[in-house]
């Protein structure tokens, strides 16, 4: 019997055939992980978070002070230019030109000096006049009291009251006397009292008959007041 061999068919390389088929499933399910990531916010969540910080991280950091700007350049100054107005020359003088020939009586050229001034008068000082003294004050005015001393007045003593004789009463009074300026006792009062008023009565009576030498002032009459002492005593 003749057994025909058939040939062995070809033995493929299971090991080669499994590991690309695990480098395709890994890509694709790399990337459907990617994918579902991306669809899913997850990238993206990530990147918030990794971004946010460095962008912290820089603002955090205090900005430079800015650089003040530069002055501005100072003005130059242009040179003024002074433009001189050119001085014309001065207009030749005319010359006298002598006549050779001077004409018979002509007048000759006499300088006649001229008179020097007058000397200049200093100023004088006058002296002040001497200032009058202030007039000295008036004198007081000399002024006399109104009197009945006088002998030739004759004035009576006022009459002692018998009442009071018997009764011992005596004492002096004081009469203020108003004197005019001719000698009459125009107004009697008493200014003090013996302490008895028949012996103060008694003097009024009296002294309002009296003549008195009037007062004076600088020697002219006139009313004054005056204090008439009137005793009464039994002694």
């Amino acid at each position: 019997m003749n057994s025909t061999l058939s040939p062995r068919p070809p033995i493929t390389s299971a090991p080669r055939f499994s590991r690309n088929a695990i480098i395709v499933g890994s890509v694709l399910v790399f990337h459907g992980a990617a994918l579902w990531a991306l669809q899913s916010g997850l990238i993206r969540h990530v990147v918030e978070i990794v971004v946010p910080v460095e962008m912290l991280a820089q603002t955090v950091e205090p900005p430079k002070p800015a650089e003040p700007p530069p002055p501005p350049p100072a003005p130059v100054k242009q040179p003024v230019v002074k433009t001189r107005t050119p001085t014309p020359p001065p207009a030749p003088r005319p010359m006298a030109i002598a006549d050779p020939t001077p004409t018979a009586n002509a007048p000759t050229g006499v300088t006649t000096p001229q008179p020097p001034a007058p000397p200049i008068a200093e100023p004088v000082e006058v002296a002040a006049a001497p200032v009058a003294p202030p007039a000295a004050p008036p004198a007081p005015p000399k002024i006399v009291a109104p009197s009945s001393d006088a002998n030739y007045l004759n004035n009576p003593r006022p009459a002692y009251p018998s009442m009071s004789k018997r009764l011992g009463e005596q004492g002096t009074v004081q009469v203020l006397v108003h004197v005019s300026a001719d000698g009459n006792a125009q107004k009697v009062e008493i200014k003090k009292s013996s302490g008895f008023d028949r012996l103060d009565q008694a003097a009024l009576a009296a002294i309002a008959k009296w003549r008195f030498v009037p007062g004076k002032r600088d020697g002219v009459p006139e009313a004054a007041w005056v204090i008439v002492p009137m005793p009464f005593s039994l002694d």
